[in-house]
């Protein structure tokens, strides 16, 4: 009978566990299909508010399909208008003449045959068979904008080399070398060129990198030209340069009172002095020692030029306006009576209104190497024979 009683018990002992387990999993479900009843709402309502999002974005999409329609409309009636304007202005200087470059007076008359008594006695001796000039400008080419808005960018002007120079503002000791035109126009800023150290500071925008050396322009109580050897890291020349009484010799870009060129004939310097102050004058100079072989007081005046070239020989000096405008090559001048300003065509470079604040003739690559308010700009020119006369 104790038995049949011990049995009983845990058999009602063992319901009432039984029970409460079932009780504890019913309360779990309950719970978890709370949970996904709440789970199903948020789905639900996240979905509306998607699919509203992508209503809103779909209709901003079309009024910006809308705006840009209406804004290319309007540039392309900008840019008619815009030639239309360049039309009517080439017109204008088609029938007004462009400004000429010899002023005929009894005063120039008689420079003119001073200098031909003075001066071109001995005829110019070519050291090469060049006989290019410029028959047009075919391209530009922007690669960077760094710097401040005056200076002077180039390469070595008498070897295939790819190396670039940078010569930063108009008043400065330091030259930022880069390995290539790609490093230079990837990297940011200066950033990851070389610096070489003057033993000076330049003046001006009219330096020349020629064989290996700096040639710049250093201005004092009198202004010189120095030769720096970027190998050796030392100053391998120094010339004043002999003339008196020096002004700038650009109207537009007064901080340059010389300017170096390089061409097919070696090295020139392009100045003016108050003696001959309303026009620019040309000298050919010796890269080895810096002494003045020859020189010549041009016909090209200083008023509205910017910056200048010399090319197989001849000057070509680019001119602007006060308020920076279309930039041309307005005034030609030959050492060997080959171009005159008559044969010579009135270039214009491609439309881009600037002010040009250097501009150098690259003989290797026959490419000219500008700056213009900070950008860098690479010209493509195409040439033409020049004509015994």
């Amino acid at each position: 009978m104790r038995g049949l009683v011990v049995l009983i018990t845990l058999a009602c002992f063992a319901t009432a566990q039984h029970q409460a387990l079932i009780d504890y999993l019913e309360r779990r479900l309950l719970a978890i299909e709370d949970r996904i009843s709440l789970w199903h709402e948020q789905t639900t309502r996240y979905a509306t508010e998607l699919r509203e999002l992508k209503q809103q974005m779909v209709s901003q999409l079309e009024n910006l399909d809308k705006e840009k329609e209406i804004l290319r409309t309007n540039l392309d009636g900008v840019g008619s208008r815009v030639d239309r304007v360049e039309r009517e202005l080439d017109y204008l200087e088609t029938q007004n003449g462009a400004q000429p470059c010899v002023d005929v007076d009894d005063k120039l008359i008689e420079q003119q045959v001073t200098l031909v008594k003075e001066k071109q006695k001995t005829k110019y001796s070519k050291l090469t068979d060049c006989r290019d000039m410029i028959s047009t400008i075919k391209a530009m080419k922007i690669l960077k904008r760094v710097g401040g808005p005056k200076g002077m960018w180039t390469k070595d002007t008498s070897r295939s080399t790819g190396r670039v120079y940078i010569f930063n503002g108009t008043d400065d000791d330091t030259i930022y070398d880069f390995a290539s035109i790609q490093d230079f126009t990837r990297s940011r800023g200066l950033a990851g060129s070389k610096k070489r150290k003057l033993p000076s500071a330049w003046s001006g925008t009219g330096h020349v990198v020629y064989n290996n050396h700096a040639y710049y322009i250093s201005q004092g109580a009198v202004v010189s030209v120095i030769k720096f050897d970027l190998k050796n890291k030392t100053v391998a020349d120094r010339a004043v340069f002999p003339v008196q009484d020096h002004v700038p010799v650009y109207g537009l870009t007064p901080e340059t009172k010389m300017d170096l060129a390089v061409d097919e004939e070696g090295l020139w310097a392009i100045y003016a002095t108050r003696q001959n102050e309303r026009h620019i004058s040309l000298a050919k100079i010796d890269a080895r020692s810096l002494d003045i072989e020859q020189m010549w007081d041009t016909n090209c005046p200083r008023e509205n030029a910017e910056a200048a070239f010399v090319i197989c020989g001849t000057l070509y000096v680019v001119y602007n306006t006060k308020q920076p405008g279309r930039s041309r090559i307005q005034c030609v001048f030959d050492v060997n009576d080959m171009v005159t300003n008559e044969d010579a065509p009135l270039v214009y470079f491609p439309k881009r209104y600037g002010a040009h604040s250097s501009v150098k003739y690259n003989p290797q690559e026959q490419l000219l190497y500008a700056w213009d308010d900070g950008y860098q700009i690479l010209y493509k020119l195409v040439m033409k024979q020049k004509l015994e006369v």
